[in-house]
């Protein structure tokens, strides 16, 4: 596999990102070299012994900056909604990426959409979104085309990493990779799992991975007293991010602790796709307070029993009855424990679980509306949590993402597309 930018560039990647030569840490990780990566830092050793050496110059000498997704494309207000997104789809579109030594992106070999703005790479879970609007656009090539990307990075890195670069390689997203491969099967028929039930099982296996001895706390998994395995976010790499690495390493001063601690919390919460929110910290408005690791996130423990949902649906299609029987009996183990520990009766809502304090959070989150979505909620919890949505949630605009005031992206004023959707499909299946 290859490695990312602080590897490959080592001093030259420290001093770039700490001296801030560009507005957005992320620019320079999405560089790529004009020569050899070895030619660049000999002729930086020598350069920067200048006096008048400047760094950007440098930089600017020996890489190439990022493309813009988008291009040359306006929007034109006059148009329909519609319209507008029938159009970006071939702004957006990335055909199969050629691998070009010292860049950062990891080369996926079928087309794929990109979000746009800084973001010039596939993401995991905003795909699954994205997926919504092709299948309305009858594109569903793009679709098995992402969905081919994703079980080829499985194949080859061992799981979907945030997005496609070197620098994801610690950390995974929300899992919604089995609902990609149920929508696929929904728009070509159910002979679709037994391609993509490998990737499915790999995918469970990384989620799930732990050794049979040790602490109730091992990666992504958790033994409850009670004896149920959940799962929680996390992040193999306990340092500074490398597309936010002066911001990270400038926030870690701030943190009581080990510093691995604090840097691994940070790189879960992205894995949550939830970077940043109070509901991670155990101080709404500071951020170095992050606790990610400590949680057991509710909509994290749905997908996951949604993913055992659909192996057990792909088993039963492809005649394997008994495996089908024992991912069964595993998707109504985490619903008992999703209940047990997420459900909270005197709020009438569901909440993250602290693991450490053994209750719930007092964080409200659209993280609660997963349940709905995957019909986890009794009639009358469903009936509760729309009436807690209305009181807590609901403004002119749609849902906030969470009624706390932060400054933090994922928390109010804003609400997220992704959680929207969840949330009113979730409401329409009660």
């Amino acid at each position: 596999m290859k490695n990312g930018p602080d590897t490959i560039y080592g001093e030259l990647f420290n001093d770039v990102q700490l001296q801030a030569i560009f507005p957005d840490s992320k620019t320079f990780t999405d560089c790529t070299p004009k020569s050899d990566a070895k030619n660049i830092l000999v002729s930086y050793d020598a350069a920067k012994k200048n006096p008048d050496f400047d760094l950007l110059a440098f930089v600017m000498e020996h890489f190439e900056m990022p493309a813009t997704p988008t291009g040359n494309f306006t929007a034109d207000n006059t148009r329909p909604v519609e319209e507008h997104i029938e159009l970006l789809w071939d702004v957006l579109k990335r055909e199969k990426d050629k691998d070009i030594p010292g860049s950062s992106l990891l080369p996926l070999p079928y087309p794929y959409i990109v979000p746009g703005g800084r973001f010039n790479e596939i993401y995991y879970w905003d795909s699954f979104f994205t997926m919504q609007g092709l299948k309305v656009s009858g594109r569903v090539d793009m679709i098995e085309s992402m969905v081919k990307n994703f079980a080829w990075l499985i194949d080859t890195v061992g799981f979907i990493p945030n997005g496609n670069r070197t620098y994801f390689l610690g950390r995974s997203q929300p899992p919604f990779f089995a609902q990609m491969v149920d929508l696929l099967a929904e728009l070509k028929g159910k002979d679709i799992y037994k391609e993509y039930l490998p990737a499915l099982e790999k995918e469970y296996a990384f989620w799930m991975d732990r050794k049979k001895e040790g602490p109730a706390a091992q990666r992504r998994t958790f033994l409850t007293d009670s004896g149920a395995l959940v799962n929680r976010y996390w992040d193999d790499q306990p340092v500074p991010r490398q597309e936010s690495y002066k911001e990270d390493v400038e926030d870690a001063q701030k943190y009581k602790g080990d510093k691995e601690d604090f840097y691994r919390n940070i790189r879960a919460a992205c894995e949550s796709g939830w970077d940043f929110s109070a509901r991670w910290l155990s101080d709404p408005m500071k951020l170095h307070t992050i606790q990610t690791t400590k949680l057991i996130p509710v909509d994290l423990n749905c997908l996951l029993y949604g993913l055992e949902v659909t192996l057990q649906h792909a088993y039963n299609h492809l005649g394997m009855k008994e495996k089908g029987t024992g991912m069964y009996n595993k998707s109504k183990e985490r619903a008992a424990a999703i209940f047990a520990y997420c459900w909270n009766e005197k709020e009438g809502f569901y909440f993250d679980y602290h693991i450490e304090k053994k209750e719930t959070t007092p964080i409200k989150s659209l993280a609660g509306i997963f349940p709905l979505y995957f019909k986890l909620a009794t009639a009358k919890q469903a009936e509760r949590c729309a009436t807690y949505l209305k009181e807590h949630f609901l403004k002119a605009g749609g849902l906030v993402t969470t009624p706390i005031h932060s400054g933090q992206q994922w928390d109010a004023p804003n609400g997220w597309a992704p959680l929207q959707y969840m949330a009113y499909k979730g409401l329409k299946n009660y």
